[in-house]
């Protein structure tokens, strides 16, 4: 098959790399020329992954043209507040789309809503997971899952991505995985905010899985298809690793914030984009739009924006009401 991806960060590039080891022809596009060039003559992106090597014919462009004769399937690795802008430079569109990103944008949309407004009548899946770049950059063991309406074509692609190291899941509920990863973003915040007061091990447990009762409570109100969706890899998968590991932008974000640190210092110090923050505002709109109660994100938004000690923060959420943990209906 052959593949246009869009977006040369980490996950892009090592997404290419994946693609091209098995046997796919792919055409990376990066959005500022000399990106491009540097990953054609060096086979190497010395920006988002120095030192590793990446096959010789994986070629790159930051030419749209070339991108839109290459291939009809695209797969999108922007951060989710460029997508609309990087769609709006192409002409034709495409057969198929796979998105890697993880978020809500400005005008509170998902990304297959931000990409279906604009391209009519596509094939549109996501993919999503426990899936830091530089573990699979290395050939480390990787389990994601991919979501698609049209389950044939959900197979396709599950045999076209998986290998020896990275195992593909199919799924039919695109934005329950959508959901999951963008809100994991947030709650990931948080989990470094525990780290940076003091890496309390009862109170990063206690988080993730609240966390994931915000992420089921929010997905289903907005129409996810089963509860079990949060339960798989694009939900508790992800949130327990991007909560956990050093490798996750997001919970460095929330670290460095507890410590002191400004979060417009954090974020200038930071090449690749922590979507958590970007995230939490539309959807904390969107949850008060449908009085939905997200008290985990709440105080991640006023540990960001308003400068609320994050010490307060975790004493708020100790002290809400009590109440019973699960309630059958």
């Amino acid at each position: 098959m052959r593949f246009s991806v869009l977006g040369a960060g980490s996950w892009g590039t090592v997404f290419a790399k994946l693609l091209v080891e098995n046997g796919h022809e792919v055409l990376l596009w990066a959005r500022r020329e000399e990106l491009a060039e540097d990953i054609n003559k060096n086979h190497e992106n010395t920006e988002y992954l120095p030192g590793l090597k990446l096959p010789q014919s994986l070629i790159a462009t930051s030419r749209i043209s070339e991108v839109e004769g290459f291939s009809e399937n695209f797969v999108i690795a922007v951060p989710v507040k460029y997508i609309e802008g990087v769609l709006e430079k192409f002409s034709k569109k495409p057969k198929t789309v796979v998105n890697l990103s993880k978020g809500i944008d400005s005008k509170q949309r998902s990304v297959s809503s931000i990409v279906c407004s604009r391209w009519q009548d596509i094939e549109y899946s996501v993919l999503s997971g426990p899936c830091h770049a530089l573990e699979v950059a290395v050939r480390l063991p990787t389990s994601v899952v991919i979501a698609c309406e049209n389950q044939q074509l959900a197979r396709e692609l599950q045999v076209a991505f998986s290998n020896e190291y990275f195992r593909v899941y199919t799924c039919e509920d695109v934005l329950g995985v959508e959901i999951s990863g963008a809100v994991k973003n947030v709650i990931a915040i948080a989990a470094g905010v525990i780290d940076g007061l003091g890496r309390w091990h009862n109170a990063k447990a206690a988080l993730i899985t609240r966390g994931l009762h915000e992420i089921g409570r929010f997905g289903l109100a907005l129409g996810c298809k089963s509860p079990l969706t949060f339960m798989g890899l694009a939900g508790m998968g992800d949130l327990i690793v991007t909560c956990t590991s050093t490798h996750s932008r997001n919970r460095h974000v929330g670290e460095m914030v507890a410590k002191g640190v400004k979060l417009v210092d954090v974020l200038k110090d930071m090449k690749m984009v922590a979507e958590g923050v970007h995230t939490v505002k539309p959807l904390l709109e969107i949850a008060e739009s449908l009085k939905i109660d997200m008290p985990i994100c709440r105080q991640v938004y006023e540990v960001l924006f308003a400068g609320k000690d994050p010490q307060q923060a975790i004493t708020e959420l100790m002290t809400r009401p009590l109440k019973m943990e699960i309630e059958f209906k």
